[in-house]
């Protein structure tokens, strides 16, 4: 079948899945409903099950009565149970895949459950999603005349008594069907290679002389690859490399602080972004509008969500509700029960919601991360937005960055403390300093109150990182590879001292 041809078709039966996701756009809160008690009929004889007495619970007032919201400290002991042999412990069909997770660069890993349903009615169906909602918004693309570059984890699957664990994304590239590989690069054998570095040349090497019309990844790290594809072939941008890119399907971190790295990477007119929310526990959210910074709530991928609201920092976790009752531009903590055995699961993900209809959604922040040593509840929502306001005023990219506090001794007082990598440097980085910390002020009101006349909170203090400083830092820690993110905020200064160490 001749490649345009191909593109065509499967454009179009792509497209087709729209009308289903009309559906539960039109009735949110009817298929949500369905789905729990679907998920609790279908673990009812599993060992939760049978505690709780699913059985018994027909609607959700009774579910939420029932069952506690846990955390993965909670359900660790089973999990290990399932790891090495123990089935039927909180979903029915057989659990073998477990998706190493940290979230950040602590040396304490989770392993995620992941069921086959999770994988076919989930993760595999959002990819498929990413494809459709982007092909019904761009009408002429050319998307499936090439291939996709991807960038998954670093980690090689291990095999532990029967089961097995690794990147979320190494899981999905083992199960992938062999037609799926046909339209990516790197091979999967590739993609899978387990030490970042000798990875990142093979992906370079076996990919610039494809046809690459899309990339996928998190922008941190897919930003070192492309730097080293320029590297390679000595090219001014990627659109010289791979003319026919023409979409960069993004993850993981706050796009923002990165838009104008990827806009001098991508300077051909009408390449587009389109951002997606998944994690190790779920695929939650896609970007189904061109040019927005919202993702559509995808509600029939087998996920049931329940949402805590957070007043400042804390969660009031007595106030938990379903998405019936969610209200638009409020801080939430996001709970799910999934087709992979999670029930009332905290994933610390925060999010706002931006449209009820569709629910559309953004991502503000994480649970653990912000700074509230003084009062001031920084969150990473207003990082993110002061630091892409600064930058454009300033003229200058930033590649990574962390925050910590300076505690008060006896006659001083505190403050915040930055290490930022710039990928180009402001002017002036005292006045880049200065705009930071009354920028901050504008976004978040109890941070203005302690920066009053300097009366709790000093202006903050701005250490510029070395080129290459967060990459090292995780390399000396054995996390580099696409699912590990540097911690943008911590209350304190675990992460910021040891850079500010290894930068002098």
């Amino acid at each position: 079948m001749p490649i345009p041809l191909f593109n065509s078709i499967a454009s179009w039966i792509l497209k087709k899945r729209i009308h289903q996701m009309e559906l539960f756009m039109k009735y949110p809160n009817e298929v949500q409903g369905e789905l729990l008690i679907n998920l609790l009929k279908t673990a009812r004889k599993t060992k939760i099950g049978n505690k709780y007495k699913f059985e018994e619970l027909t609607n959700y007032f009774k579910f939420r009565e029932r069952i506690p919201i846990c955390k993965y400290e909670d359900i660790e002991l089973d999990i290990e149970h399932c790891r090495k042999g123990e089935q039927n412990i909180f979903w029915p069909s057989s659990i073998k895949w477990f998706a190493k997770s940290s979230g950040t660069t602590s040396s304490k890993s989770k392993f995620i459950p992941v069921s086959t349903e999770a994988l076919e009615d989930c993760h595999y169906k959002a990819g498929k999603d990413m494809l459709c909602l982007y092909f019904n918004n761009n009408e002429d693309s050319q998307l499936l005349t090439g291939k996709s570059l991807r960038l998954g984890g670093s980690n090689e699957l291990y095999s532990n008594n029967n089961s097995y664990f690794g990147d979320l994304s190494s899981i999905i590239i083992q199960n992938l069907p062999f037609w799926a590989e046909l339209s990516s690069t790197p091979s999967n054998k590739t993609s899978l290679l387990p030490e970042w570095e000798n990875k990142m040349k093979a992906i370079v090497n076996e990919s610039i002389n494809e046809k690459v019309t899309s990339l996928a990844g998190i922008p941190s790290w897919m930003f070192v690859l492309l730097q080293n594809v320029l590297n390679k072939t000595g090219k001014k941008n990627i659109s010289e490399v791979w003319p026919n890119a023409e979409v960069y399907f993004h993850g993981g971190v706050n796009f923002d602080p990165y838009r104008k790295l990827y806009q001098n990477l991508f300077p051909k007119k009408g390449f587009r972004y389109y951002e997606i929310y998944n994690a190790s526990e779920g695929f939650f959210g896609i970007q189904d509008q061109n040019n927005s910074s919202e993702l559509l709530l995808m509600l029939d991928y087998g996920i049931f969500y329940e949402f805590i609201p957070l007043e400042g920092t804390v969660e009031n976790e007595n106030k938990i509700i379903p998405i019936s009752e969610v209200e638009l531009n409020k801080n939430y903590a996001m709970v799910i029960t999934t087709n992979a055995g999670l029930w009332r699961y905290k994933i610390g993900d925060t999010i706002k919601f931006t449209s009820l209809n569709p629910y559309r959604i953004k991502v503000s922040g994480r649970t653990k991360h912000f700074i509230n040593v003084f009062g001031e509840e920084v969150i990473i929502d207003n990082t993110e937005k002061v630091l892409a306001k600064v930058s454009l005023k300033t003229g200058c990219t930033i590649s990574n960055y962390t925050v910590g506090p300076i505690f008060m001794e006896e006659k001083t007082k505190g403050s915040h403390e930055w290490i930022i990598e710039f990928e180009k440097e402001p002017k002036d980085l005292n006045h880049f300093a200065k705009l930071l910390d009354e920028e901050l002020q504008t976004v978040n009101s109890d941070y203005e109150a302690k920066r009053y006349k300097n009366m709790t909170l000093f202006p903050l203090k701005l250490n510029k990182a070395k080129k290459g400083l967060f990459y090292n830092w995780l390399s000396k820690k054995g996390k580099l590879g696409g699912q590990n993110k540097v911690p943008r905020l911590s209350n304190n200064r675990e992460f910021l001292d040891e850079l500010i160490k290894l930068n002098n």
